[in-house]
């Protein structure tokens, strides 16, 4: 039988009666469904977290009440009930805006952004990483190793999905709708990764890394690798680039890739691999899944909307650009008119670090200059504040603005197009009434 590379959520959502061929093995007849079976058994198990004992009991057709029958009911139970589920296999679930209110992340308002299967946890004393390839010296490291044998960093880190903001695009290019809130700033403790590197020994010809990991690719087959990314030698050597073993003081949750993993702040989410097992040291820019053809890449040059670019014209994407979130208050909010009400968020810009911070509330005739917190260590996001006075009572939009230390603000409108809706930085707005 065919295997199911997409979850129930997003089958259900796009097509019923397609689903429902896929998931119970046949076309259903009027009023009626298949009998679960193969791949739709593994699924409707894998999205429960364990398998069900009693399913050649299962009426034809019946959804678990654990799936709560719509998509829109659907949970992830590790995360906090306002979070936003896109899809169940694989796991991707965004923060709504005002749950990035917290300087630091907390794990259940992080993002989940997943390609393969979500892994069962290994045993820590079972884990090894192995560093290999253009190195002196091949190593392989427990975990006890990393714990013991490295200097450690704690340190505050924004992790971006590529296509944070994507829902934006028109056309909608493929892949998930994220609105604002596929980013998280949580307090990571682990070790250099530019300190393992010096441990192994870096050749002359070392110029990129390839990253590994112990989740199953969709399809099953342990010979694919669901992603590996990896970054040039020099990310790879900054030092807050990290091996990470702690997530907030504690363990990483198994969705957050326990028991380690790499964290490459500042770039695309999906080089930050989860669940980590290799590092491999290369001499050219690594060709792993997700490296080539249309993943994680955009055009050398601008392109019309809906446009077909060769895979050839297309680029590896560097550091995320320019970006900033309102977080208080929450959308839809209402306010006394002609009294100051404070609204705040966060901003942040890869590589680079906000310089200033502007709001309007006149679509963006005017704009005010908000106040800007220094970030507490590179990388990680800063938090701005502003306070808004709607001069009469009526229907209001703030918009956020943010500039870089090099003069890069975010645009009004959603910048140019690309065809997986990457790098999406315009302005973040909410409404609110003034009563």
């Amino acid at each position: 039988m065919r295997k199911i590379e997409r979850g129930l959520v997003e089958l259900y959502n796009e097509d019923p009666e397609r689903a429902d061929e896929l998931v119970f093995g046949r076309k259903a007849g009027p009023g009626r469904r298949g009998f679960l079976k193969g791949a739709g058994l593994a699924s409707m198990g894998a999205v429960l977290g364990t398998t069900i004992p009693f399913s050649s009991n299962m009426p034809a057709g019946l959804i678990p009440a654990a799936l709560a029958e719509t998509v829109d009911a659907f949970r992830f139970e590790a995360k906090h009930p306002d979070m936003i589920v896109h899809n169940d296999r694989p796991v991707n679930v965004e923060a709504a805006a005002h749950l990035l209110d917290d300087d630091v992340t907390p794990a259940d308002k992080h993002f989940i952004r997943n390609n393969g299967t979500m892994p069962d946890p290994i045993d820590k004393a079972a884990w090894r990483l192995k560093i290999d390839g253009e190195v002196e010296n091949e190593m392989e490291l427990s975990y006890d190793q990393l714990m013991n044998d490295f200097e450690h960093v704690t340190l505050r880190l924004q992790i971006e999905c590529g296509g944070n903001g994507r829902a934006g695009f028109n056309p909608l290019p493929r892949g998930n709708p994220w609105s604002v809130g596929a980013i998280g700033n949580a307090e990571w403790t682990g070790v250099r990764l530019s300190d393992l590197l010096r441990a192994a020994g870096l050749k002359q010809s070392a110029v990129y890394t390839g990253h590994f990991s112990y989740d199953e690719h969709l399809s099953g087959d342990p010979d694919r690798p669901s992603i590996s990314r990896g970054g040039p030698i020099d990310k790879m050597m900054d030092p807050h680039t990290i091996v990470a073993l702690k997530m907030n003081g504690e363990d990483i949750p198994i969705e957050h890739g326990f028991p380690v993993r790499m964290i490459t702040p500042g770039w695309a989410g999906s080089a930050s691999q989860k669940w980590l097992t290799r590092v491999w040291v290369r001499d050219r820019e690594h060709d792993g899944p997700g490296m080539t053809g249309l993943s994680y890449r955009v055009p050398r040059y601008p392109v019309e909307a809906g446009a077909e670019v060769p895979h050839e014209d297309m680029m590896v994407m560097g550091s995320m650009i320019v970006k900033s979130v309102i977080t208080f208050p929450e959308a839809g909010a209402q306010v006394a008119a002609g009294r100051a009400f404070e609204v705040r968020g966060q901003a942040w810009a890869g590589d680079n670090h906000v310089t200033k911070m502007e709001t309007s509330i006149d679509f963006g005739a005017t704009w005010q200059q908000a106040e800007l917190h220094a970030a507490p260590n590179r990388y990680s996001w800063q938090r701005w504040r502003a306070q808004i006075t709607p001069p009469q009572a009526g229907y209001y939009e703030v918009w956020a603005r943010a500039t870089d230390d090099q003069g890069r603000g975010q645009p009004v409108v959603v910048p140019g197009w690309n065809p997986r809706g990457y790098l999406n930085n315009s302005c973040h707005r909410i409404h609110f009434t003034a009563v």
